[in-house]
């Protein structure tokens, strides 16, 4: 049994089916750039000849994609019932995307066949074998994503098996077992691939393609290599149309680190957390944080007795060395926080605490998540915090006042302006601006307000951008009066943190989120 399992990614086709995300041809070969950095053997670029995104993307990739581990796939389907493969205007377009293997989706249910083709099923073996043959032919690799296959099986054995043998006899490298409705379960998934391998034998690699509907993608997929599929198809972060498809970055490090396939080269592992983030950014698909192996809590730990215990035996407390897939174990503080934890977080962050600034800090987490402060949600103002503690003030700016004034003109529209009076600089030599800025709401207009004041100081500001602005009630008994808090996401482009503000006014909750993140980036600029 060979222990190497072919990753197939279809981030760039299937993964840009989920709603609400698009892609553009850049981004596109920018996710191909890290999906090879990462290391996966194939990646599934689209469609080529369906819309003229994938036909620019082809062209593009072939001058300027230059991979170094993957191998770049064009999708397309079998040719129509009672046509010509010469003539057969998806097959010419993928040879024209001059690809050297191609992926082909093929009828495997007889229920399809019969009512979605309106054709005989003779004629769907036909298709798929006529198909495979003019592309075989044409020197490509073939692929035969056999779409539908476990009901297609359940329902029809016969004609599912009389599908792959047509694909094999005509010399298809792939038959990959899709379970395209996703509601499958592993126990299926398990004795329908050991009957496919023991009828297909060891003259085709088996492939497996899980959707997620039963939320057994990732059991499913498992499930199959452990029964002889030797190919495993997926999208990072889990991305896909519904409940999306297997998730690459759960099911590499389940098949590397706990089963001793081999799905990655060498080192490659370690550079799984990086590019999930990466892939998440380019798409502005947010990360779930709680994402096995790479979220920002899948090596969090928060209770404080939990941490005392991790100090002594940190294995004791994780599946595996977050290291091996390029994430890290973090400390998480809330108002549960014992010393242990206060003092390994001071540590991670390479600060200098004693026992009376440890105390200060586990008094203020306290008093503050009292007050509706959230602090395991804000690591920029948990760190300002606990720098405070220790007698450190930050000397960049001090804001002297701040004004905000909204007004609505004869025409309808609202118009906002802020006002900040701000000393630069450390004391003893701050000197004083003023400035005045419209926004498009209150946090807008201070932000670009704040922004004018300290410029000319702080030049490196203009690398630091808010990313995501959260508001959240926290006693809605008390309608407009409601204790309100902010969290401010931001970046400077190589680090990404998040600050809080609570208070009964909006406005002031927001104007302490965003001082805090401005502190912080300057923080991290100035060292």
């Amino acid at each position: 049994m060979s222990d190497m399992i072919e990753v197939f990614d279809t981030t760039l086709r299937d993964g840009l089916q989920v709603e609400g995300v698009s892609a553009t041809v850049e981004d596109k070969l920018r996710i191909a750039e890290q999906l090879d950095y990462l290391g996966v053997h194939f990646i599934e670029g689209g469609w080529p000849g369906a819309n003229p995104k994938d036909i620019e993307f082809f062209a593009r990739a072939a001058k300027e994609l230059r991979l170094s581990t993957s191998t770049l796939v064009a999708f397309g389907s079998t040719r129509r019932p009672k046509g010509k493969v010469d003539d057969d205007a998806t097959l010419r377009n993928l040879l024209d995307a001059n690809t050297s293997a191609v992926c082909i989706v093929a009828k495997s249910w007889d229920y399809h066949v019969l009512n979605a083709l309106q054709t005989t099923l003779d004629e769907g073996e036909a298709m798929i074998a006529d198909s495979v043959e003019f592309l075989a032919a044409n020197g490509r690799r073939v692929m035969v994503d056999m779409e539908h296959f476990f009901d297609g099986f359940k329902r029809n054995q016969e004609f599912a098996l009389r599908a792959l043998e047509a694909a094999v006899v005509k010399g298809a490298s792939h038959l990959v077992l899709c379970d395209t409705n996703g509601g499958s379960l592993p126990n299926e998934v398990a004795d329908i691939v050991q009957v496919v391998k023991r009828h297909v034998g060891n003259d085709v690699i088996i492939g497996i393609h899980c959707h997620d509907d039963t939320g057994c993608a990732v059991a499913n997929s498992m499930a199959a290599v452990l029964n002889g599929a030797r190919h495993v198809q997926g999208t990072l972060n889990g991305l896909g149309e519904r409940t999306g498809n297997t998730n690459l970055t759960t099911v590499i490090p389940n098949l590397q680190l706990k089963l001793g396939y081999a799905c990655l080269p060498d080192g490659r592992l370690e550079r799984l957390t990086a590019v999930s983030n990466h892939v998440a950014e380019v798409l502005n698909r947010p990360l779930n944080p709680q994402a096995p192996y790479v979220g920002t809590s899948a090596f969090a730990h928060k209770a404080g007795l939990h941490v005392s215990a991790i100090a002594r035996a940190k294995d004791a407390y994780e599946h595996v060395d977050p290291e091996l897939v390029g994430n890290g174990t973090r400390f998480v503080v809330s108002e549960m926080a014992g010393r242990a934890t206060i003092t390994m977080k001071a540590d991670e962050l390479g600060l200098e605490m004693d026992g009376p600034a440890v105390n200060q800090v586990i008094d203020d987490l306290k008093r503050l998540e009292h007050e509706g402060y959230h602090f395991e949600a804000a690591d920029a103002s948990l760190e300002l915090l606990m720098r405070r503690a220790t007698g450190w003030e930050q000397s960049f700016f001090r804001v002297e006042s701040m004004r905000v004034i909204t007004d609505e003109t004869t025409a309808g529209d609202f118009t906002t302006e802020a006002t900040v009076k701000v000393w630069v600089g450390p004391d003893g030599t701050a000197t004083r601006h003023v400035h005045t800025a419209e926004g498009n709401g209150p946090v807008n207009a201070i932000d670009k307000a704040l922004r004018a004041a300290v410029a000319e100081a702080y030049p490196q500001l203009a690398k630091v951008h808010l990313t995501d602005y959260k508001v959240r009630i926290l006693d809605g008994a008390t309608a407009t009066g409601a204790v309100t808090r902010v969290l401010l996401d931001a970046t400077d482009g190589e680090r990404s943190w998040t600050t809080i503000g609570v208070s009964p006014n909006i406005i002031e909750a927001s104007w302490r989120a965003l001082e805090e993140s401005l502190v912080y980036g300057l923080l991290h600029a100035s060292a």
